[in-house]
Formats: structure tokens, C-alpha cells, sequence
């Protein structure tokens, strides 16, 4: 099925990833919908010296917002339960949901009677939130992985003529357990250290972060995923390299005192872990550091 360029776009999650979604597709000339939380009338993406902004209409109920064919779910995993209702109010049987989240069991989290029209995506731009409504976009030469299948490619449709760039994987789960790699590292280092992703160019960050991949991987194997020895130092070659300043979600919820992902991301590790009796040791200990680390950053 194939809509007009200009139909309209909800956005369930006005946080970093959702705001640089959707000014792609602002861009691109489709209407935005932001969906709750607090007001909001413009939103901007800065990448370098080049600002792009757009005005959006702002729904402070699911009425406001009506009927859509489109929806990009970008709240954080713990958060998608608390928008169930929304996704399900403003949605009819032939909404495609772009559900843009971290984690490996996406189609699992939307309500029951929209995902065969569910799409998962995996986000790899690196998106900084400044402000509300404002976010420092830097590339990592990704964007967005989508599953080559049906809803994927029309997921893919929507983002044709933006400059957010699509892949479709054939292999999704394995793509989903690959960007778990990145995640499982990435993010609890930086919420715990309270420093961006250069950390992993230091050498004790980087022994711990061997650790943590090789046993990510054997988790993400005994789930079925396609994970060859070398993808753990692929995986931390390429965040090493990422563009300098790059930043990570669960340190920006640190930093602003919101809760952490780490649930969704860590947690899923031991939890799989545990079904399959694979030890992992250097997660659980992770895990278990962030359960008592403050939201917020220290002072003084």
C-alpha cells in the first residue's frame, strides 16, 4: 500500500531519536504530530553549522491527534507501556508503527492488534537532546535498519525522500542482537563513568567492554543470532570511532534525572542469560552498579 508523501506523521516519544525522525521527515514534507508530554510548537535538529526547523502540531490527548497512518514510536523500552493507549487510540488497522527503540523484541512491546502492522527500526544516528524540542545530530554512517520484509520496506517507504537513509536487513534479529552489542556496552559505561563515548578509547574501558561483548554475544547466539567471534572487536572498533563528543541515551537520562534503560538493555542480558545458563558475570555485575547509581549526575 502506498500513501501520499504528505500524509501525516505522529511521533509517540518527543526525545532525541524522535525529534531528529521527525524532522527527516518534516523535510520531507510530511505534517508532524507530537504526541503528549509537554507543549510543543518547533522542533530543530542542528547537525554542524546546519539548523533545520519545523513547526508541529502538538496533541495533548489522543482526540487531538486523531486517526494516522503513520506512527514512530521512540520512547525509551520501560516507557512503552505508558503510551499503549495512545498508540492504540490514534491508530487504525492499516497504521504502519515505526518502532524505533533500543532492545531485541520489539514487535513484542506494541499492543497486540498493531503489530502485524509493526515495523522495528534500529536507530544508529547519534542524536543529542540540547533542549526541549532541540537535538545535536551527529552521523555514524548509519541510520536506520529496517527487516526486508513487507511492513519493513513500506516502513522504509515512509522515509524516501528525507535524508535519514534506510537499510533493510534480511537477517533482522541478528541486526537487532548486533545493535544490542553496541548498547550493552555503550550506554551503561558512559551512564556509570558520567563520560561520553571516548571512554571507550581508554584501555581499562575497553577490557571491560571486551567482556561485556563476548558474553552479549553468546547470549544473542543461543538466541539464534548469527554472531561470529569477530563481531566483538568489530563492535568496539566501530564506537571507538564514532564521531568525537557522540553521546549516549542513558547518559543524557542520567545527567537530566530521568530513569535509565538499563532494565531493557543490561537486564535482558542476565535475563536471557539465565534461560539459557550462560554465564555472564561481568553483566550481572554491571547490572547491579546501575540499579544503585543514582539518576542523576553527582555534584561537588
Amino acid at each position: 500500500m502506498t500513501l501520499s508523501a504528505k500524509s501525516p506523521v505522529a511521533v509517540v516519544g518527543a526525545g532525541a531519536v524522535g525529534i531528529t525522525l521527525a524532522t527527516g521527515l518534516a523535510d520531507a514534507g510530511h505534517p508532524i504530530i507530537v504526541c503528549g508530554g509537554r507543549p510543543l510548537d518547533t522542533i530543530t535538529v542542528t547537525e554542524g553549522e546546519l539548523t533545520r526547523s519545523h513547526a508541529v502540531h502538538w496533541a495533548a490527548t489522543p482526540r487531538d491527534a486523531g486517526r494516522v497512518p503513520w506512527v514512530v514510536l521512540a520512547t525509551k523500552i520501560h516507557q512503552t507501556d505508558a503510551v499503549a493507549g495512545w498508540l492504540s487510540a490514534i491508530s487504525t488497522d492499516r497504521t504502519c508503527v515505526v518502532v524505533a527503540q533500543n532492545g531485541v523484541d520489539h514487535d513484542g512491546r506494541v499492543p497486540a492488534e498493531l503489530r502485524p502492522t509493526a515495523a522495528p527500526a534500529l536507530v544508529y544516528v547519534n542524536a543529542e537532546r540540547t533542549s526541549h524540542g532541540n537535538v545535536r545530530l551527529r552521523r555514524t554512517g548509519r541510520e536506520l535498519v529496517l527487516p526486508d520484509n513487507p511492513v519493513g520496506r513500506h516502513a522504509a517507504s515512509l522515509f524516501d525522500a528525507s535524508w535519514i537513509r534506510t537499510e533493510l536487513e534480511p537477517d533482522f534479529p541478528t541486526a537487532a542482537w548486533r545493535k544490542m552489542l553496541t548498547n550493552a556496552i555503550a550506554n551503561p559505561i558512559t551512564a556509570l563513568t558520567h563520560r561520553r563515548l571516548e571512554v571507550l578509547r581508554e584501555p581499562a574501558a575497553a577490557q571491560l567492554a571486551t567482556e561485556l561483548l563476548r558474553e552479549t554475544a553468546a547470549v544473542g547466539r543461543a538466541e539464534g543470532a548469527d554472531l561470529p567471534e569477530a563481531v566483538v572487536h568489530e563492535t568496539l572498533t566501530w564506537l571507538r570511532n564514532v564521531p568525537s563528543g557522540s553521546t549516549t541515551s542513558m547518559l543524557q537520562d542520567r545527567l537530566a534525572g530521568r530513569t535509565m534503560e538499563y532494565a531493557g538493555l543490561t537486564g535482558s542480558v542476565v535475563r536471557l542469560a539465565e534461560r539459557h545458563g550462560i554465564p555472564v558475570p561481568a553483566s550481572r555485575t554491571l547490572l547491579a552498579l546501575l540499579e544503585l547509581t543514582p539518576t542523576s549526575a553527582p555534584t561537588g
